[in-house]
């Protein structure tokens, strides 16, 4: 970051803190009452039956490709522990399980510290996290599991974001480091703008450079809460857009979310993102991303419908990871070739039965995922489809 960034990045920084303060003070002398402390507890477990073609997913092509195989997992089994310490202190604590749990040989649960997050608030312009926490550009990528609209995250929103074998070395969407959050006009202009950990090996260095991660969002209308669907309550208009970035690497796009009442029947969800990705096109640079992701642009399109009477939403989705890469990020390969191989596009559509809202539903999907595989001395491209039933119990 240039001096003269710096520079005015912490005058408006000091602004935020001034300001913050001096509301604390004045809150603090006028409210006499006691604190009492609180903590809760909650847990979310996602658990589904499946049928999916054996290409499907990031698996490699074989002969079996195209057979179908049958499975049961536990998918997902958190336990979310919050706890107001202060009116301006909070801790949010979530563990996962280390992997799905699956009709394979292996029925040994592990358990992980997924979130690890402590919050401040000096006002509403101003709040500070700190510790292990989500981290995106995007909506989606800020999403909780419990809460979404479709079967399930979409594939590409952020990527290389998920292990820590990925180039952003992260666990599923977290990363280490401190946000700072806040918003203006009774919340409907929303900013947050952090710095994380992000990849710590580069080849030949001995230190790495921050990750820095911003978002600014403007709420026409009700404030968004960041749920995948407002099961027919409230209208929600969500403009925004973000970066993402370390060394050569750098993610920048915009999404927007719409929930509104359609009619006497229920309302309409609609959600849609676009993001250009790239890891620069120099592999022997410093710390250089070029040779883990190419150039791209992702699209993302959901639309569904919520029947307030019968609590049924139909949905359709649809993404594309559209490669466009640059001649140094191909290993080698022709850059057509290297772009119809790795260019990727998946089309969903199900059903969602919401018989307790977001604590019980019943979702069922069918996904196809068309990609380029390696067919002798050519590129083809296959489609290969997945079905879905998954169960969600959440409490929170």
């Amino acid at each position: 970051m240039k001096s003269k960034n710096k520079q005015l990045f912490a005058l408006v920084l000091s602004g935020f803190l001034v300001n913050g303060f001096s509301k604390v003070k004045a809150e603090n002398d006028s409210d006499s009452s006691v604190f009492k402390p609180s903590f809760n507890v909650g847990v979310l477990a996602h658990t589904y039956v499946s049928m999916q073609q054996n290409g499907f997913g990031q698996s490699s092509a074989t002969g079996s490709a195209g057979e179908w195989s049958a499975g049961a997992t536990l998918y997902r089994a958190r336990i979310m522990t919050e706890a107001h310490l202060s009116k301006r202190d909070y801790i949010f604590l979530e563990t996962e399980l280390a992997s799905p749990l699956g009709t394979g040989a292996d029925k040994a649960a592990g358990i992980k510290i997924l979130d690890a997050q402590y919050d401040h608030y000096f006002c509403d312009q101003l709040a500070v996290s700190a510790g292990k926490m989500l981290v995106s550009h995007n909506r989606n990528g800020l999403q909780t599991a419990g809460s979404l609209m479709v079967n399930d995250f979409t594939y590409y929103q952020y990527p290389y974001n998920m292990s820590k074998d990925d180039p952003l070395q992260n666990d599923l969407g977290r990363d280490i480091g401190v946000n700072l959050n806040g918003g203006f006009s009774g919340n409907k202009l929303k900013y947050r703008i952090g710095a994380f950990a992000g990849r710590r090996s580069f080849e030949g260095q001995h230190s790495a450079p921050l990750r820095t991660v911003g978002r600014l969002e403007y709420n026409v209308m009700d404030i968004d809460k960041y749920s995948g669907t407002n099961l027919g309550e409230g209208k929600t208009i969500t403009l925004a857009g973000g970066f993402d970035t370390q060394g050569s690497y750098m993610a920048a796009g915009g999404d927007l979310y719409v929930d509104y009442p359609s009619g006497s029947l229920g309302s309409v969800t609609f959600n849609s993102a676009f993001s250009y990705i790239s890891g620069g096109n120099d592999p022997d640079g410093k710390y250089s991303f070029a040779s883990m992701i190419p150039r791209q642009n992702v699209r993302l399109a959901e639309l569904g419908y919520y029947f307030k009477s019968s609590k049924i939403q139909p949905w359709i989705r649809y993404e594309k990871q559209d490669i466009n890469a640059e001649n140094n990020q191909t290993g080698g390969m022709e850059v057509k070739d290297f772009n119809k191989l790795k260019s990727t596009t998946v089309f969903g559509a199900g059903i969602n039965y919401f018989f307790n809202g977001y604590n019980t539903n019943l979702k069922l999907s069918y996904v196809s995922m068309t990609k380029g595989i390696e067919d002798g001395d050519r590129i083809a491209r296959k489609t290969y489809g997945q079905i879905w039933v998954q169960l969600q119990l959440y409490l929170f």
